[in-house]
């Protein structure tokens, strides 16, 4: 019997079982992404295993809607994906891994992913879907896809981040990770990546205080709230770029400082990316 034929397929099942949950990238969200793989391998069904999770936590669009998980044919044809999130609470999810993480993100970071919806249906709702997104819609993209969390205390490690001061992050400071300064994945997109890590993979680094677990929701929903209003969440540029495979225990080569001499990853930086630090 065939049972993972009958609900994600099996290319879909064999992709959850390659997903390593003791990766330290995964480990925010091991308890409920392992326990959610396990059952669409067993033949579940995933958009009601995340429907029953989000009715449980009672997750809700901006509009207050209740979020639901959707076949993707559920798109209608010519409506804007994150258009129609804001105006249905349906959130449309395929049986792959980019999906799979988003749906997760979702359960993990409601506040946030609220926002950032909303912020991407507010432009299509005033300018249209253009071809080209346009600098808000392509900070709030890149936000979604490929960001990580730079929590830190004072300003020390993120201005060694934005100015790419890596050997003073990652060697001389590196004492201080796990305690003064940590990172937490946010992206699908970067999650995906990082089921096959390499060196290269390199994340849109939003930096944070630090706070407590439980409190990160709300901080990175209402930053990204001020942001949209001051205009600050515009392009690439409001990021840090972030090469995550040099972040303290995330690779074992890296307990080398040899390992970040490598320049086609970890970067100088250009003239005007270290002029645009902010005061």
């Amino acid at each position: 019997m065939r049972t993972q034929q009958t609900a994600a397929g099996e290319p879909f099942a064999a992709a959850l079982a390659g997903i390593d949950w003791s990766r330290p990238w995964f480990q925010p969200f091991a308890p409920r992404g392992a326990a959610l793989a396990e059952a669409v391998q067993g033949g579940a069904d995933l958009r009601a295993l995340l429907d029953a999770q989000s009715v449980a936590s009672g997750l809700h669009n901006a509009r207050g809607l209740p979020l639901r998980f959707v076949p993707q044919q559920a798109l209608p044809e010519g409506r804007a994906y994150e258009a129609h999130i804001d105006a249905t609470g349906e959130v449309p999810t395929r049986d792959n891994l980019h999906d799979f993480f988003n749906a997760l993100v979702w359960l993990h970071f409601p506040r946030a992913k609220r926002v950032l919806n909303q912020i991407q249906a507010a432009v299509i709702a005033r300018e249209g879907v253009r071809t080209a997104r346009g600098g808000v819609r392509d900070a709030a993209t890149l936000f979604d896809e490929n960001a990580v969390l730079f929590l830190s205390e004072g300003d020390e490690h993120a201005e060694a981040l934005r100015g790419f001061a890596w050997q003073q992050l990652f060697v001389a400071q590196r004492h201080a990770w796990g305690t003064a300064c940590r990172v937490v994945p946010f992206g699908h997109a970067l999650l995906e990546k990082l089921v096959q890590p390499y060196k290269a993979v390199t994340a849109h680094a939003w930096t944070l205080p630090l706070v407590a677990g439980g409190a990160l929701d709300k901080a990175v929903a209402l930053s990204l709230q001020e942001a949209a209003a001051d205009g600050t969440l515009r392009g690439g540029r409001c990021f840090a770029p972030l090469p995550v495979m040099g972040i303290p225990g995330w690779c074992d080569d890296n307990a080398s400082p040899d390992f970040y001499a490598d320049i086609t990853v970890f970067r100088p930086g250009r003239m005007r990316d270290l002029q645009r630090q902010p005061d």
